[in-house]
């Protein structure tokens, strides 16, 4: 046995060692029926790799290669997603057909590289055969002429190779108008979408639904529709696993966030043991109300050496969940018609850690709904809202109208607590909770949170105190923050936002029973039921309990 394959043996037997004790606790019955923990696995495929003269068409090319061996090793299905370049490289069309139909999907990966550009009748401007750049390698750099014979000539050379339109396509970004297209002529069922990201690669995606999937707006594919008549009916799955409390800071104070993703090329996140044994264990045990979501695999262009390792931890542990009932490994396209079959809107869904790496106490909630998103961050027994933003299916994409003239390309939705780009190193931005004990200002402390669902669409959140007695409890739907102090007595508690001085705010007017604010040209705004809003000396705004409550309308709506 040669030295590669006896460091594979003892990994994946440290591996097996860590499943016997990070899943003893059982999941309770019917979990997987009622609210399904979904894998999908997706590895799109590029024909070449103009970055790096070492990494050949052979190279990319034997990459999937390994990449089916090992799927096809632990009985897992998945999907496929093939760039125009790949898709009419007859060494591909020859592997991926010989893939059972029943397991294995296979889809469109929608970056635009030369041969389809030409193929369309269009002038290519790229400095590659395939050149990244938004406003080049991606639809939004065409008029929305140019975007419908792209479309056409590649659903028309797919099917001509496989006999059949496909039902998946995913990108890093796609316009809302391609996306629209697709579902409408060829019948789409499911596309896929970068995680949330700033500047990583020069794609900026920020504010968004932030895991699970969501119906997007018919004029804004990042943004989630509000209601039916104006969402695509075609869900768009958030990708690459991002870790829930490190995605978010990492690369503070850049202009580019780093990755901690379930990415097995990454050597600290998806393709570390410790951490994929943590991700998967919060995945299945954390509440995600309706269902969870993540997806796993990697783009041929990182090439086998790089992700061998992590999917040689990852793809044995997704086998043995699923052995265990304890996750669901479909394709792209089954998530697809599972949840159009399910969900006329985008549905509220969740996202919990309630138990971080080894060496941290953080814990950290996400909740999505197709109005706003939220996250809450324990760190250190205390709390703060890291992070809210606002959907309006009014907002349209730049890229709806007119093609993109930039390199890079940027996606936002409606900001009122930032805690990445309104923070710095030295200032970190949120909304903290706090409360005046014995006349001075003071954090709320507390134990760890207890996080259920009661009913569909409602989180709540129940965390014991310390700085003062009782509890604060939650109560969040798909509309509504409420939180309430459980206390023998009446105490004044609060939430401030602080920022970095150099962010740039969207507040205009700070009144006592609403704030209103303006974000790419669009006015929009939160009011409290219950609870103040003021403008203390020390913070950007304060909201003040009421009777010990606070009751915040984040719908949009006054």
């Amino acid at each position: 046995m040669n030295s590669v394959k006896l460091k594979m043996c003892v990994v994946y037997s440290c591996l097996l060692c860590l499943l016997g004790s990070a899943f003893a606790h059982p999941i309770p019955a019917g979990a997987d029926k009622d609210k399904p923990k979904i894998v999908n696995i997706v590895n799109f495929i590029r024909l070449l790799e103009p970055r790096d003269a070492q990494i050949t068409e052979d190279v990319l090319y034997q990459t999937v290669v390994k990449q089916v061996e090992l799927m096809k090793k632990y009985k897992l299905g998945g999907t496929f997603l093939l760039q125009y370049d790949a898709l009419m490289d007859p060494r591909y069309q020859k592997l991926l057909k010989s893939l059972p139909r029943d397991s294995f999907e296979i889809g469109a990966w929608w970056e635009i590289p030369q041969p389809l550009v030409e193929k369309a009748g269009l002038k290519w401007r790229g400095r590659y055969p395939w050149d990244w750049r938004a406003n080049i390698g991606f639809s939004t750099g065409y008029s929305l002429a140019e975007r419908d014979k792209l479309t056409d000539v590649y659903m028309a050379d797919f099917k001509k190779i496989f006999g059949y339109y496909p039902k998946s396509v995913g990108s890093w970004f796609i316009d809302a108008h391609s996306l629209s297209y697709m579902y409408k002529k060829y019948k789409i069922v499911a596309s896929s979408n970068c995680k949330d990201q700033y500047g990583t690669d020069g794609y900026t995606m920020w504010g968004g639904y932030w895991n699970q999937a969501y119906y997007p707006s018919k004029i804004n594919s990042y943004m989630p529709a509000q209601n039916e008549a104006n969402q695509i009916p075609v869900p768009i799955f958030r990708m690459l696993g991002s870790d829930p409390v490190r995605q978010y800071d990492d690369g503070l104070g850049t202009t580019r966030q780093g990755v901690t993703t379930l990415e097995p090329v990454y050597k600290d996140a998806g393709g570390s043991a410790a951490w994929v044994d943590w991700y998967f264990k919060e995945f299945v045990q954390g509440e995600s109300m309706e269902f969870a979501y993540t997806q796993a695999g990697q783009e041929n262009s990182f090439t086998w050496d790089a992700m061998a390792k992590g999917l040689e931890l990852q793809m044995p542990l997704i086998a043995h969940l699923r052995d265990e009932g304890k996750v669901k490994v479909e394709t792209l396209a089954e998530s697809g018609k599972w949840f159009s079959a399910h969900y006329k809107v985008t549905p509220a869904t969740s996202v919990t850690v309630n138990h971080d790496l080894e060496g941290s106490d953080r814990k950290t909630v996400w909740f999505n709904s197709r109005f706003y998103r939220v996250n809450l961050l324990w760190d250190k027994g205390t709390l703060r809202f890291r992070d809210i933003h606002l959907f309006n299916e009014k907002l349209p994409s730049v890229y709806e109208k007119e093609a993109a003239t930039s390199n890079e390309c940027v996606f936002f939705t409606l900001p009122l607590v930032d805690g990445y780009i309104w923070s710095t190193p030295q200032k970190i931005a949120g909304l903290a909770f706090k409360a005046t004990i014995n006349g001075k200002e003071t954090l709320l402390e507390g134990g760890d949170p207890v996080v259920t669902n009661p009913a569909e669409g409602k989180l709540h959140i129940s965390w014991p105190l310390k700085s003062v007695e009782g509890s604060l409890e939650f109560d969040i739907d798909e509309q509504q923050v409420k939180m309430k102090l459980i206390s023998v007595k009446v105490t004044d508690w609060y939430l401030d936002l602080t920022t970095a001085e150099s962010a740039k705010l969207p507040f205009k007017a700070i009144n006592p029973h609403s704030i209103d604010c303006q974000f790419e040209g669009m006015d929009y705004g939160i009011s409290a039921s219950q609870g103040t809003f003021s403008k203390p000396d020390n913070a950007v705004f304060r909201i003040a309990s009421q009777a010990n409550a606070i009751n915040l309308n984040l719908s949009g709506t006054k």
